[in-house]
């Protein structure tokens, strides 16, 4: 995901990039007829400091108290004004708008039919000093009235009828809110585009809930046939509404924010039935989702659908390479390699983003990919360096790149020119909520990538997992009146968080932040959700920036959900900062206020205690921050810079590790490297506590992710230069054991377990496959395939050379390597997956069953040692004990104890590819472990 220009310590931002979908979505003009006669120059004027807030109360900044104020509207070029009175601040505002609580309250005394008629014209505020001057003072914010006329009653806008299209007995039904909007229709199209007769339908409003409405009957071939809908037709939305950013009434054509189905590059959405036929693959109602008795149970694996394919060298169909297709082969690369992970104990694809995004042309032939000969490339892209040069038209753009030297930036450099004509981004950018990507079907056109989609999400069940989907709800692709905006254009600032006192979207996620504290945003995300669990079969829901969202609108989603699928978890990114930080406009989804809410968190603490913190950090900061899993504190070299500067303190990172591996709780118990025993919440994470969870469904463990370097990338950055192949190969393996091994729920980043680089890309959401692959047939990890883009990581090249140059190709890895790292990390997935000692459910357990040993100040450096006992709940069958040791030095270590008496290897590893771990040794002395080992012991029930 693009990355924001300032850096975040410890949190992973999740973002959208621009649009290179070079066919308009959404037509807007303006039209002057009914233009505004204001004083107020917008181009200039950046305040909008004025919050209706409810019928009767506005606040307003910077308040003088001798003036006197009123609010005006603009209608029809008429000025209509209503005074406002100064009232003390009601105590439900402060408590309700913490952020907005040093502005001055006003009262307005305005019947609730004359507030709905200003509400859909320009509003700002007059103020007049005390020699009768009057002067504009500030645009007014609407959303929050909006939502008290509209949606605080019991049957109003937010529960009064499902929106969008809807096909009924008698026609098909149309609901767009747009309480804001002077006129609304809806244009109708056939399959080719062209007009239905009647080519457009009037609706009606309804005034006391805001929803524009009206049913288009069913159509007929003459009067002898039955009737049938108009399923398959398009359609689009008409209004004429008052925008803020022009000032004037816009007549504007646009999509529908409810679409269920959408044609190509979304121009039109579609009168669509979920249910019938047409739009399901067959045996669809008969798919047998694999069951989950707890949340613990889940291994989560993130998959992205184009890298799944897009290097796959096996596929059957080669129109499936890049698309929903590809889970559907029977004997690709790919799937052959999950279907082994599976057996191992995977249970869950975590898919990213899937819904319909504003950054990738779905026109067939319109993008280009790795295998686009050159005369394709320069029809698209004819003022690109290589269609300037003299090359031959049937080279691919592959066969350019693999030219090119990987010590220089050159094949980054065509990366980057050919970014935005490509068929790659991460999908971090919705415009429509609940349809479908299209660039991932082989047909993007209306019903075509419904059925594939179902036929991806079937045949991930058939194969035996679970799905999660990755969602966005945090903020839009575009707003305003953008070609990919649609929420923006509709109920102009409504849906999108603003700026309190410039009125600026406010895009601290990277793009135009979307305001999920308002009801009709809540019940778009809500209703979104319950199509995607009820409709598609989605088991799960991973949300991006999950903390911008309210903390009791995530609990209310997750209930809708319930109710259609009892056993869906939800988690997500539950970081703290931006505009909401601390709780500063509500209580958010964050790590810290979702504690017991089994809505689980990214934990950051177990990930930067092993690969060191820091996400976005750059040069020698990166080399200062080490982590546990490095293997640095007894290899120094003359790159090696930890323990100078910012390097945090290396027992504060046991500590922070051995909670992380307890399930993050804040209760746990446990003697610190000082020799207090404290609980989980005592030991520091920066300002924050380590421990912050109360359940161990709260905690997703996570090494690394698609953000930021990969785990590989991230280490040879870290690591010292003079390790040889193997240790870097065992201790990226030890990194994933910690997920793996831990308390909460294990999430892991697809090729992880291959080694996976990205050429020390930082961020590579918009990079094309050439810095995304992953080779599931395990030959190659594709490590120094050139610089990465200089607008990502220009300031590490220095660094990223001088590595190269001490590693002396100790980085680079054969296949060999590679397997032996897969077959490896399937044995750990196999030990966690085959005893419910290592998902234990709940705080209680972990609390009884879990503790650890080489603690406090005498601790045997580089030495993690866990014990888990069989308790009643869920008895482990085969294990009274487990043992489980971490080596994280480059020394072979004894832990001396009786306690290892009775212990023996577990039988995985005893029979596993590792030979160096297999001497490890459990004796009436202790237990002895080679070094860079993550060994298992086990005491088999009597």
């Amino acid at each position: 995901m693009k990355r924001l220009s300032f850096i975040l310590p410890l949190l992973f931002l999740s973002a959208c990039g621009p649009s290179n979908n070079e066919t308009a979505n959404t037509a807007s003009t303006s039209e002057s007829k009914s233009q505004a006669a204001s004083t107020l120059d917008t181009t200039t004027s950046k305040d909008f400091s004025a919050h209706w807030l409810s019928q009767n109360i506005l606040l307003l900044a910077n308040v003088e108290s001798n003036n006197q104020y009123q609010l005006t509207s603009v209608i029809d070029r008429q000025k209509a004004s209503t005074a406002l009175k100064a009232i003390n601040t009601p105590n439900w505002v402060i408590k309700k708008y913490p952020h907005l609580q040093s502005f001055q309250a006003f009262e307005i005394n305005i019947p609730i039919d004359k507030a709905k008629i200003w509400l859909k014209h320009e509003l700002y505020i007059e103020s007049q000093n005390t020699q009768n001057a009057s002067k504009h003072l500030a645009y007014v914010q609407t959303g929050e009235v909006l939502d008290d006329i509209y949606t605080s009653s019991t049957n109003d806008a937010n529960e009064a009828m499902e929106l969008g299209a809807v096909i009924k007995a008698d026609g098909v039904h149309f609901a767009l809110w747009a309480p804001t909007a002077k006129d609304v229709s809806v244009n109708l199209y056939n399959q080719e585009k062209q007009p239905l007769t009647p080519a457009q339908l009037q609706l009606v409003e309804d005034s006391t809930t805001g929803i524009w409405h009206g049913v288009a009957p069913f159509s007929k071939n003459n009067e002898s046939e039955k009737a049938e809908p108009l399923d398959g037709a398009f359609y689009q939305y008409q209004l004429d509404v008052y925008h803020p950013v022009t000032n004037k009434i816009e007549h504007i054509v646009t999509t529908d924010p409810y679409s269920i189905s959408l044609s190509t590059n979304s121009l039109y959405s579609q009168i669509v039935d979920l249910d019938h036929d047409s739009t399901q693959p067959s045996n669809w109602n008969e798919q047998q989702r694999p069951a989950l008795a707890k949340p613990e149970d889940a291994i989560l694996y993130e998959v992205h659908i184009r890298d799944f394919s897009a290097s796959d060298q096996r596929l059957s169909n080669e129109e499936n390479r890049g698309k929903y297709g590809a889970f559907t082969e029977k004997d690709s690369d790919a799937i052959n390699h999950i279907t082994h992970l599976r057996n191992a104990g995977l249970n869950h694809i975590h898919l990213l983003p899937a819904f319909d995004i504003g950054t990738v042309n779905e026109e067939k032939g319109k993008a280009i990919d790795l295998n686009t000969q050159l005369k394709e490339v320069c029809r698209l892209a004819p003022k690109v360096s290589v269609c300037i040069n003299e090359l031959d038209d049937n080279l691919t753009l592959s066969d350019v790149l693999k030219s090119f030297s990987a010590t220089t930036g050159d094949a980054q450099a065509l990366v980057t020119e050919l970014k935005t004509f490509d068929k790659y981004n991460w999908g971090y950018d919705p415009f429509h909520y609940t349809v479908p990507e299209g660039s991932y079907a082989k047909n993007p056109e209306g019903k075509n990538r419904i059925v594939e989609f179902r036929e991806m999400v079937q045949s991930i069940h058939n194969m035996g997992f679970r799905v999660v989907m990755d969602v966005v709800y945090n903020h839009t692709h575009q707003a305003r009146l953008e070609r990919t905006a649609v929420l923006d254009k509709i109920v102009p600032n409504y849906y999108q968080r603003l700026h309190p006192i410039s009125g600026d979207i406010e895009q601290s996620t990277c793009c135009d932040n979307t305001a999920t504290e308002r009801n009709m945003m809540a019940k778009l995300m809500i209703d979104s959700l319950v199509i995607w669990a009820r409709d598609y079969a989605i088991d799960g829901f991973r949300f991006d920036l999950m903390g911008h969202q309210p903390k009791d609108t995530m609990l209310q989603a997750r209930e809708a959900v319930r109710a259609i699928d009892p056993d869906t978890y939800f988690y997500g990114e539950g970081w703290n900062f931006g505009e909401v930080a601390n709780n500063r406009q509500f209580v958010q989804a964050s790590q810290l206020e979702l504690a017991g809410t089994e809505i689980g968190t990214f934990t950051d603490r177990l990930r930067d205690a092993i690969r060191g913190p820091g996400i976005s950090v750059q040069g020698d900061d990166i080399r200062r921050n080490q982590g546990i899993g490095n293997g640095l504190r007894t290899k120094p070299n003359e790159l090696n810079l930890h323990n100078e500067g910012n390097a945090p303190d290396y027992y504060l990172l046991m500590d922070q590790l051995r909670i992380g591996l307890a399930g993050n709780l804040i209760d746990f118990p446990i003697e610190d490297r000082n020799g207090h025993q404290v609980t989980g919440k005592d030991i520091p994470y920066g300002s924050q506590p380590t421990g912050y969870a109360l359940d161990p469904a709260d905690t997703i463990n996570y090494i690394s992710k698609h953000d930021n370097q990969t785990l590989w990338d991230n280490n040879q950055y870290r690591n010292a230069t003079d390790l040889t192949t193997e240790e870097r190969v065992r201790l990226h393996n030890q990194s994933l054991s910690f997920a793996l091994m831990a308390q909460g729920i294990p999430f892991l980043h697809m090729g992880s377990e291959l080694l996976r680089s990205k050429s020390y890309l930082r961020d590579s959401y918009d990079y094309s496959d050439w810095f995304n692959r992953v080779d599931f047939a395990k030959q190659t990890n594709f490590y120094n395939i050139g610089l990465p883009p200089a607008e990502k990581d220009h300031a590490n090249w220095p660094l990223i050379s001088a590595l190269l140059d001490k590693n002396q190709g100790r980085d680079q890895v054969a296949p060999a390597d590679i397997q032996f790292s897969s077959k490896v990390f399937a044995e750990f997935m196999t030990i966690r997956s085959t005893s419910p000692l290592f998902t234990l459910a709940s705080g209680a357990e972990i609390k009884q069953q879990v503790s650890f040993l080489n603690t406090g100040k005498s601790q045997q450096e580089g030495l993690v040692v866990m014990s888990i006992v069989n308790g009643k709940t869920a008895p482990d069958k085969r294990f009274n004990e487990i043992m489980v040791l971490f080596n994280t030095s480059p020394n072979s270590q004894t832990f001396a104890t009786e306690l290892a008496n009775g212990y023996q290897l577990h039988p995985v590893q005893q029979q596993g590819v590792d030979a160096q771990t297999k001497e490890s040794k459990a004796t009436s002395q202790g237990f002895s472990i080679p070094a860079f080992t993550t060994a298992v012991f086990v005491k088999f029930r009597g």
